[in-house]
């Protein structure tokens, strides 16, 4: 028997919208999270919030971007709201790969955790140790932290752990690429054995695997991935290089930052903190208004170089995958690859910085020879072909070098055959110079007048008469010094130590 109200046979059961109401989060939370107007949680928020709230381990499967920084923020919150810090004993411990994700987990516990009474500590790289230290000594309930710094608290003695209740780890994945992981197994050990644990990556390598079954117990397991599929909003180009010559790059990457129509701002993606300088420099040389992030700058600058960027004093930021990781710059208008993400993930994370809140978007990737396995990947993560940019004014050195061994087309061929003409002409130079210099033989070399200014000592020695008439190469008879000495007297007998005349003290009397 059905009811007027029920569903019609056949049709899908309509699941209720599930809101912030329905976690279990206390009022005062709950007030500051629709001021910060939010109502609809995100699928990681809304199936791990309950299971925090419960003190379950948790292992959360989610990209940046998922929203799982509230997913962790949130239910600490209302977990710290009964109970008391203690000086240098932190309650709760978050630990970020970079000192740019630790800044913004501290913004979100002030916008959330404003209607309560909480005390927090940021430790980071960049910043002096006393102001750190005076934090620590008045107690915190919440200690966020990068794994290097706490580390160096906590040998000074500025910093026990024993007193953790709730420690989370987060993009754990970045933490392995920077090589974090034996500072998150020596922390995990100075923590105590009953702490819940809160465990985010967004992938699961072999050494992360490792990690969580020897220090997390019978977490739950949340997978939020962010989707694969990019937003509409996102016009997606892709250049195609000839070669690889690093020098071709950049001038293709400079011809699309000019070539692409009107630039309000933009993000420059490298893969590697070497190039962030190189690109940046580059960038500057050539009179675009440019500065490079990176985990090797100091903090302060790096601080600085974000709020440039976000006011609009700066134009293009030349970042790496993890200093730009979980940043919210709002308003991007492009973003440009100066190569392919190693990971196909990274490439939705990467362009997904801009094409926000219904605004319009671009991204630019450059692609070389050796590139092409990757933007495979993307293509098939995305499901769908990027498309070729057609970018006018792309300069000759962007067609193909000839000392670029994955140089392709025919003006790539015919710059490779003006190489080997060069060449050729500059070693038949040389071959014409050598014919041309006159030889020893029929005309004399420029140093041969000291050598002849020197012959008459030398043949002034060769008339000096030798010590001994015979050559030098024949045997003597006898020794030189025999030859030298004048015939000896008969002075008797020979006595030892004096020569060959005896003193007259010593001869016997006659």
């Amino acid at each position: 028997m059905s009811s007027e109200n029920s569903a019609p046979e056949g049709a899908p059961e309509v699941q209720p919208q599930i809101t912030f109401d329905d976690l279990g989060l206390s009022p005062d939370t709950l007030r500051a999270v629709k001021e910060g107007g939010y109502n609809t949680p995100t699928p990681i928020q809304a199936a791990a919030i309950p299971e925090v709230l419960k003190g379950r381990d948790i292992l959360g499967i989610a990209q940046t971007g998922t929203g799982k920084t509230a997913a962790f923020t949130l239910p600490m919150i209302d977990i710290l709201a009964a109970g008391r810090a203690r000086a240098r004993m932190p309650r709760t411990l978050i630990l970020e790969p970079t000192r740019e994700l630790a800044a913004q987990v501290a913004e979100g516990f002030d916008k959330y955790g404003k209607y309560q009474k909480l005390t927090k500590a940021l430790l980071i790289g960049g910043v002096s140790f006393g102001d750190q230290d005076a934090l620590l000594a008045r107690g915190v309930d919440v200690l966020i932290a990068t794994p290097g710094r706490l580390l160096d608290h906590f040998e000074r003695g500025k910093l026990l752990l024993t007193g953790v209740q709730v420690m989370v780890v987060d993009e754990a994945d970045r933490m392995l690429d920077m090589g974090f992981i034996p500072d998150i197994e020596r922390i995990f050990k100075l923590t105590p054995f009953t702490r819940q644990t809160l465990f985010f990556s967004a992938t699961m390598p072999p050494e992360i695997t490792r990690l969580t079954e020897q220090f997390l117990s019978s977490p739950k397991r949340i997978e939020a991935s962010r989707p694969a599929t990019t937003a509409s909003t996102i016009t997606q180009r892709v250049v195609m290089l000839p070669g690889g010559d690093p020098r071709t790059r950049r001038a293709a990457l400079r011809a699309v930052m000019t070539g692409s129509g009107e630039v309000k701002n933009g993000i420059v993606f490298c893969n590697r903190k070497t190039d962030v300088d190189v690109v940046a420099l580059s960038l500057k040389r050539h009179g675009f208004n440019a500065s490079p992030i990176h985990g090797d700058l100091d903090q302060s600058l790096r601080t600085k170089t974000l709020d440039r960027f976000r006011s609009g004093d700066l134009q293009f930021l030349i970042a790496s995958d993890v200093a730009a990781r979980g940043l919210d710059i709002p308003d991007v208008s492009h973003v440009f690859n100066y190569e392919p993400p190693r990971h196909a993930e990274d490439y939705v994370h990467r362009i997904g910085r801009t094409g926000r809140a219904g605004r319009l978007g671009a991204s630019f990737t450059l692609v070389g020879p050796s590139d092409k396995k990757s933007l495979d990947a993307i293509e098939k993560l995305t499901g769908k072909p990027i498309e070729k940019a057609q970018i006018e004014g792309l300069p000759e050195a962007a067609l193909g070098d000839p000392r670029d061994s994955g140089g392709r087309g025919r003006r790539a061929e015919e710059l490779k055959r003006e190489h080997s003409r060069r060449l050729s002409e500059k070693k038949q130079k040389y071959v014409k110079r050598d014919e041309d210099r006159p030889t020893a033989s029929t005309e004399p070399v420029a140093r041969s007048e000291p050598k002849a200014a020197a012959a008459p000592r030398r043949e002034k020695r060769e008339e000096q008469p030798r010590r001994n008439d015979a050559p030098r190469s024949e045997s003597r008879p006898e020794p030189r010094r025999e030859e030298r000495r004048p015939p000896r007297e008969d002075n008797g007998p020979s006595v030892t130590g004096f020569g060959d005349s005896m003193p007259a003290f010593l001869k016997p009397k006659k």
